[in-house]
């Protein structure tokens, strides 16, 4: 079963391995599937789920509507985000205005069926709008009832800190940061981390087994499999195409035998890697069969000592990405329409 973690400096606690519908639910898999693939992951303890308005515009929220629908709400924590373009993309329908945050949480609660989302996030940082007005739209929220606690996705160390500052002025707690992370790619431990262990911030990981690179099943020298993320432009192709030359694919291999020695898949071993780091409080995973769930969750609880981190950086020598600077290229410089 799934270990649970507090939500930054809250008393919130979510479930460590959280289910994302990023790629899934509305594009890649059936209705009927993804119902059943978040009713496993509810099996297997999963409570904390994780989507945004923007995924296949909306659908991806409905879907996950509908398959909880039916739970016991005070059961679960439910995660959505707002920023990029919706609905029918006209000038106002972006970005972090208060007009657009306000009409993006009625229509996201509207599709996920609930009076309120546990974590609301800033999907990026907003360069065309006042952070001022940003977060007092967001304290609006909180003191509506609509949203618990506040996140952000992908800001640099400096946005946090003055994000944290509006907040706490605000009096509403920002509690979280929804950052790429993998043992490939680590550019949040320079600075962002840091920075968020001392505001009492939490990562919460996607990509944690960068977009399936790290389960071994991309071989250098190789075609793509058929069906896989690489050849699927609606599953994030174009996210994984940094991790796909030979030299990162041979040293992927060099993990396989220290997931056997642990009794682990390769893609549980980079799962737990995340988990190692104590500013993450979850990792996010999707599915697209209910199968993948049950093999996720027995990296919850798996310690990895430190002959072991290790082994793996040995491994990955020369294909890591952990320069601090590319946090500061995430968000756009202008709005997305």
């Amino acid at each position: 079963m799934v270990g649970y973690r507090y939500l930054g400096n809250s008393g919130l606690k979510v479930s460590e391995i959280t289910y994302g519908n990023w790629v899934t639910h509305g594009s890649q898999v059936e209705n009927d599937a993804a119902v059943k693939t978040v009713h496993a992951a509810l099996d297997a303890g999963i409570t904390s789920f994780d989507t945004a308005d923007v995924y296949v515009n909306g659908a991806a929220e409905s879907v996950l509507g509908e398959a909880l629908s039916g739970q016991r709400r005070e059961s679960l924590e439910i995660f959505t985000k707002v920023y990029f373009p919706t609905g029918p993309k006209g000038p106002n329908d972006t970005g972090l205005s208060r007009k657009h945050i306000r009409e993006s949480i009625d229509a996201s609660l509207m599709r996920l069926r609930t009076d309120y989302v546990d974590l609301y996030q800033a999907h990026r940082f907003d360069y065309e709008t006042p952070l001022e007005e940003t977060m007092q739209a967001f304290a609006d929220l909180v003191r509506q009832g609509k949203v618990l606690y506040i996140g952000v996705s992908e800001w640099t160390a400096e946005q946090l800190r003055e994000g944290h500052a509006l907040a706490k002025d605000l009096g509403i707690q920002l509690v979280s940061n929804q950052p790429q992370y993998s043992a490939l790619w680590r550019v949040i431990e320079g600075k962002v981390v840091p920075t968020s262990r001392a505001l009492g911030i939490s990562q919460i990981v996607w990509s944690p087994m960068a977009q399936g690179v790290l389960t071994g099943k991309y071989l250098p020298g190789q075609p793509m499999p058929a069906g896989s993320r690489a050849t699927d432009e609606k599953s994030g192709a174009k996210f994984i195409q940094r991790f796909l030359d030979d030299d990162t694919l041979t040293a992927v291999q060099k993990l396989k035998p220290i997931a056997d020695e642990l009794g682990l898949t390769m893609g549980q071993l980079s799962i737990a890697w995340v988990l190692q780091n104590d500013n993450v409080a979850a990792a996010l995973v999707g599915a697209s069969r209910p199968e993948q769930i049950a093999d996720n969750v027995k990296a919850s609880g798996v310690v990895l000592d430190a002959e072991v981190l290790t082994a793996i950086d040995d491994a990955l020598s020369g294909v890591v990405e952990d320069d601090a600077e590319d946090t500061y290229t995430t968000s756009p410089a202008k709005r997305l329409v």
